[in-house]
């Protein structure tokens, strides 16, 4: 059995999967195999994938018998984004066809509208990938702007995922930058993950973790050649993001492909980050996580935390959430919808002196074993970095348009946003985060704010 088809076995929404060159030509019988009673299909592109693959699943499905509709999203050329109103714009679009099937044709974007239009609908569809530029195909939820806020909206993934590897590799390389830029985060974020199952906060989840970490090394081992297009390369870029998305079904959560990297992004989300006028990607916010949850594991190995003082920490604690709550203002200026989050996330990880004595006993008693499984998890931050760059994607939060002023604030902030647990916890925790901000931020850090606009390299 292959991990695709292990994955599918034990997936909740997705049923079929074909990723390879020429895999476009798989879209009529896909499309019989998971609709059998269909009749009529709604394909879904704008005129960049129809140009590249929309046009020949509309003739494939035509010469298969199907009658064929075909909308497309801006016709004129100019770009769009994952807002509501595009919701309403696909789901209005495919309600005109009754009994049509959807079938999106693209990447991050269009699946997303696709996928969150059809849920309103009641409606299952499948997807024609063409970029690998991000692990959403086969992920449940889609990421939408709503209410003046990117937030994460429920709905069933694909019933079925076509990705053309070549159709991929002639992407714009920015695209695949940003898909390798995700997939990168998952070797932090798993050692994240194996905190927070050391504590008893989530328990690793094997399938999930095989899926995401088991090709993992691979698919990240040649980013030159991503770069340039190579499809092979680009092929196993496409599967390791695909598996990525099926751990997240098989599991019922984002955790085997979310770590602190991904609360950096969704920070920025929240402030509709752009630069040069545009969205910045999903992969390229995360990918500047990524090294700082990275910078923050190697300062976590740096400490020797067997010999830890439990009580001392337990100690300094804050002795209740309305103690931490207090203070959560002057972390958020300005910023009421993020204050408003982390009041309400944080206080659903924030624990008692009591329940943080037990926590801090378990890492102590268990650190020699977890801190050697992080040392064999974890890439170097150089490596990270050298692979960014050579994969075309940013290493410096300025060429996002993020200062560094603004990336310490942000990374302030993270440990308050969401309820799961993180290793940057641990740090705070421990009464560390502000030896760890100076270490990042301060002089000779890789974000030295005193540099702040300068391209300075560790």
């Amino acid at each position: 059995m292959t991990m695709i088809e292990e994955a599918l076995a034990q997936a909740t929404d997705t049923k079929a999967c074909v990723i390879g060159p020429g895999a476009v030509e798989s879209a009529a019988g896909m499309f019989k195999e998971l609709f059998p009673e269909a009749r009529r299909a709604i394909v879904v592109d704008d005129p960049r994938t129809r140009a590249v693959a929309g046009a020949r699943v509309v003739e494939i499905l035509g010469a298969a018998g199907y009658a064929v509709s075909e909308y497309v999203i801006n016709p004129d050329g100019s770009d769009f984004h994952a807002t509501y109103a595009k919701v309403e714009e696909v789901r209005g679009a495919i309600a005109a066809v009754p009994g049509a099937i959807p079938v999106a044709v693209g990447s991050g974007v269009i699946n997303d509208l696709v996928k969150r239009s059809c849920e309103e609908l009641g409606l299952r569809y499948m997807v024609v990938g063409t970029a690998a530029s991000m692990d959403g195909y086969t992920a449940y939820g889609a990421a939408i702007t709503k209410d003046g806020m990117k937030q994460t909206l429920e709905c069933r993934a694909p019933l079925g995922c076509i990705v053309d590897s070549a159709v991929a590799a002639a992407a714009p390389r920015e695209m695949t930058a940003s898909g390798y830029a995700d997939l990168i985060a998952k070797i932090p974020a798993g050692a994240d993950w194996m905190i927070a199952d050391l504590i008893g906060s989530e328990a690793i989840h094997p399938l999930a973790w095989r899926l995401v970490q088991g090709p993992l090394r691979d698919t990240l081992s040649n980013p030159s050649g991503c770069a340039s297009g190579d499809e092979r390369e680009v092929r196993k870029l496409c599967e390791g993001l695909v598996m990525s998305a099926f751990a997240m079904q098989a599991m019922g959560s984002s955790r085997p492909a979310s770590g602190t990297e991904h609360q950096v992004s969704h920070y920025w989300d929240m402030e509709d980050l752009a630069f040069g006028g545009r969205p910045v990607s999903h992969g390229f916010k995360v990918g500047i996580g990524t090294l700082a949850s990275t910078a923050t594991l190697e300062f976590l190995l740096e400490q020797d935390l067997s010999k830890l003082d439990v009580e001392s920490k337990v100690a300094a604690w804050w002795p209740s959430f309305d103690a931490v709550k207090a203070t959560l203002p002057a972390v958020f200026p300005g910023r009421p919808a993020h204050l408003k989050r982390a009041e309400m996330e944080y206080a659903k990880k924030f624990p008692d002196r009591d329940a943080l004595r037990c926590e801090l006993t378990v890492i102590r008693d268990g650190w020699g074993d977890l801190s050697a499984r992080i040392r064999t998890q974890i890439m170097p931050f150089a490596e990270v970095k050298g692979n960014l760059r050579k994969v075309g994607a940013p290493v410096e939060p300025e060429e996002i348009g993020v200062t560094r002023a603004r990336f310490r604030e942000t990374f302030a902030g993270v440990p308050y946003m969401r309820a799961r647990y993180f290793g940057l916890d641990l740090v705070q925790r421990l009464g560390l985060m502000p030896t760890l901000m100076d270490r990042l931020f301060g002089a000779g850090g890789p974000w030295d704010v005193a540099s702040d606009g300068s391209s300075q390299s560790r």
